[in-house]
């Protein structure tokens, strides 16, 4: 017999896999083990941590980047004095505590602005050269912790001088919302920066002071435990294959804070590429981010539904296996065996004819051919008899019914089981984590504007005077190889000729739309939006450097994990970037959407503030909007980030139970399907045409050889049909050509 083929195997697997499946629904269904936080909750904390990185990495990068290229800048201009460099950078990025300007060689202070920058600390001597330009980490005396950048101030014939810049690991833009902390840590789990922490004059009497107490320690608890994890290989932080943030990143649970739980995300300053290294990336710096989470006592989760739904399915498996060992293998096993019998020439006994389908119509034919063996013509006897009534019943008609009575189990598991979207209930966590990740995601993708439109302004500057194409070329290719935010960059007068470019063709001379407004959108009505940022040139009248914004880098911007849907949107709610495909300028799918962008708009009067709601719109969403807010050319914009995604897919307790209950139902219904098609394949669908071929065998037909189809039961039966057929065409062979034979039977043998 072959191994995969016969009427045993499929039985003997479909056994098999409905008692494996029934013992994993008892144990499986109705045990969600979320040690009092549900697992959605962990795992947005992690992708808050996350934010909080990746807007911190950004920072510190994009900070570095404006030191060395505006040093750079200066240095292939004109010589300068350094208060003059200093004035400038002031006027063009608000974002250094302080600035300085030293002479390398003596160590003189040539300049400074703002707080007093650390550089007793740092050996300027040895800042000469280009390795020695690497920013460092200083901690001043009140504990807290700067961040010094550098850059070199070359001009020929003159004394070379060192620009530096003093910035702190603040979070930028970075929404907590309420109850959250979250800090900076270095490799040793030392708290460098911090905001949200409790500070213990904040208490206003013993209970206060307790809770602030507890909860620092618990944070301080969580930045260790986070620092240990971070030392480990990002590769092999995640599971295989879920790909996400490219450095590690996690979740942790904590004790409990009076009624409530603390957990907490972390994750390291990674840079956005894999194998790349940034600037802050190389600092081996964490971020953890720490919220309590209010528990749910009440909430039981009972293994009931699984005990009965298991109990149920071995039940039905029972019956099912049973049908199909009585009705379809037992007979045709029996088929099996009267045929070998009469090939080996046992004739005394009639065939035992099993009941129904095509099992007794070849149990009938096998009756008749052993008549035929024992002498009597085949017109003797006429055709085959046929079933009748529900002996008509075959073995295609028995696999219905067996698919019929396993999928009343899997039917019901799939479609009307456990549907969690009226009785799940939604953490408020999650909603507030959605608008305030919205509000982040906001406040980044503003930012990102308002330093494409000052790193234009720097870029203006420097310019100046320069009318010679070579010279502003020359600028504009250093400008777009190293920010990679543009996709055309060029100098044009108001009379919309172009007197220097870099990188694409432009869009806004083609429109003749040159305007003086900082940041602007065009290109309403066509297939791609067109972000633009200008900047006046400095002593050339109505000339301006224009730069064109990559709309993959407003998508990149957008690409969060765990937001679901992300969408950048005008002020008339028309779609500009996302982070999936979308048409330009296409409306918000919903009303839902297009009014929860309103309200958070206008929020009668007050400054913009973001919202979240939950909303049922084909399935229950989390939906979460945040207009730009705060200072810059990109404010006045009016632009909004928008997310939402359907709860179903969030690791909450009810759509677990939910979803583990069709995986159960689609599990037992891909069983049935496989085993019993299985079945129809190799048994029903070839003993069908066995039958015919047994009744025209029967009837006469002796020409017509019979080839087995597989080595199984089914082509065993073929196979002593076909040595029935040279049976009886031996026998013809030897009776006389003219002489009819005799129509009488053998004594021996009596018909019933």
């Amino acid at each position: 017999m072959s191994l995969i083929g016969g009427i045993r195997p499929p039985i003997a697997v479909l056994s098999v896999l409905l008692l494996m499946l029934a013992g994993v629904t008892a144990l499986v269904l109705g045990r969600v083990d979320n040690a009092g936080v549900p697992k959605a909750v962990l795992t947005s904390q992690q992708h808050f941590a996350e934010d909080g990185a990746i807007a911190l990495r950004a920072s510190v990068d994009e900070s570095v980047t404006d030191v060395t290229r505006s040093a750079a800048l200066f240095s292939a201009g004109q010589p300068v004095s350094g208060d003059a460099v200093l004035d400038k950078l002031g006027s063009t990025y608000q974002k250094w505590m302080g600035t300085a300007v030293v002479e390398i060689r003596t160590g003189k202070l040539v300049a400074a602005r703002g707080e007093t920058v650390p550089l007793p600390s740092v050996n300027t001597s040895a800042l000469g050269g280009e390795d020695g330009l690497a920013p460092r980490m200083v901690r001043l005396k009140n504990g807290e912790v700067r961040l010094l950048s550098f850059g070199l101030l070359t001009w020929p014939g003159k004394p070379q001088l060192l620009l530096v810049a003093s910035s702190n690991l603040k979070f930028p833009g970075i929404s907590l919302g309420q109850f959250r902390s979250i800090a900076v840590v270095d490799r040793d789990g030392v708290i460098l920066s911090s905001d949200g922490i409790p500070e213990p004059e904040q208490a206003r009497n013993s209970i206060d002071r307790k809770e602030i107490a507890d909860s620092r320690k618990q944070f301080k608890d969580f930045a260790q435990r986070a620092a240990r994890k971070a030392q480990q290989d990002p590769r092999s932080s995640k599971e295989p294959g879920t790909g996400g943030y490219q450095g590690v990143s996690g979740s942790l649970l904590g004790g409990q804070l009076l009624s409530d739980r603390s957990v907490a995300g972390y994750a390291t300053l990674a840079a956005p590429q894999p194998g790349e290294i940034t600037t802050a990336s190389g600092l081996g710096l964490s971020v953890v981010a720490m919220v309590t989470v209010a528990e749910d006592p009440t909430r039981t989760h009972s293994s009931v539904f699984g005990l009965l739904a298991g109990g149920a399915l071995l039940i039905v498996g029972a019956l099912a296996v049973a049908v199909l060992l009585g009705t379809v293998q037992r007979p045709l096993i029996r088929l099996f065996l009267e045929s070998r019998r009469l090939t080996r020439g046992d004739l005394t006994r009639p065939v035992t004819v099993p009941g129904y389908g095509e099992a007794r119509r070849i149990g009938n034919a096998l009756e008749q051919l052993r008549w035929q063996l024992l002498g009597e013509p085949a017109e003797a006897s006429g055709p085959a008899p046929r079933p009748r009534g529900l002996r008509r019943v075959g073995t295609r008609a028995l696999l219905v019914v067996c698919v019929l009575l396993l999928l009343a189990w899997s039917a019901p598991l799939m479609l009307l089981l456990n549907r969690a979207d009226s009785t799940a209930v939604v953490p408020r966590r999650l909603v507030s984590d959605q608008r305030e990740r919205t509000d982040t995601l906001s406040d980044r993708v503003r930012r990102a504007l308002n330093e494409g439109s000052a790193d234009l302004q720097s870029v203006a500057s420097l310019i100046g005077n320069r009318t010679e194409p070579e010279a502003m070329d020359k600028v504009l290719e250093r400008t777009i190889n190293e920010n990679q935010r543009y996709r055309s960059l060029y100098v044009v007068e108001s009379s919309g000729d172009v007197l220097a470019q870099e990188g694409k063709d432009p869009r806004v001379i083609k429109s003749k739309r040159v305007s003086s407004t900082p940041i602007r959108l065009l290109g309403h009505g066509g297939k791609e939006p067109v972000v633009v940022a200008t900047a006046e040139i400095p002593g050339r009248k109505g000339v301006q450097l224009v730069g064109e914004f990559r709309v993959e880098f407003l998508n990149a911007l957008l690409n969060r994990p765990g937001l679901g849907v992300v969408r950048l949107v005008d002020d008339r709610s028309k779609v500009i970037a996302g982070n999936t495909g979308f048409l330009a300028f296409q409306s918000l799918p919903d009303e839902h959407l297009r009014d929860l962008v309103a309200a958070s708009a206008q929020r009668l009067g007050k400054k913009p503030r973001p919202n979240g709601v939950l909303y049922r719109e084909h399935g229950v969403r989390i939906a979460a909007a945040a207009p730009f807010a705060g200072s810059g050319p990109a404010e006045s914009l009016g632009w909004s980030v928008v997310s939402w995604q359907p709860v179903n897919r969030l690791a909450i307790p009810g759509y677990e139970t939910q979803n583990r209950t069709i995986l159960a139902g689609l599990l037992g219904a891909t069983a049935v399907v496989a085993c019993l098609g299985w079945l129809y394949i190799v048994v029903a669908r070839p003993l069908r045409a066995l039958a015919g071929r047994a009744e025209a065998l029967a009837d006469g037909d002796r020409k017509t050889v019979l080839f087995p189809q597989y080595h199984d039961e089914v082509g065993a039966v073929t196979r002593s049909l076909e040595l029935i057929r040279q049976q009886l065409q031996d026998q013809r062979r030897q009776q006389p050509r003219h002489t009819p034979p005799q129509a009488s039977t053998p004594q021996q043998y009596t018909r019933n």
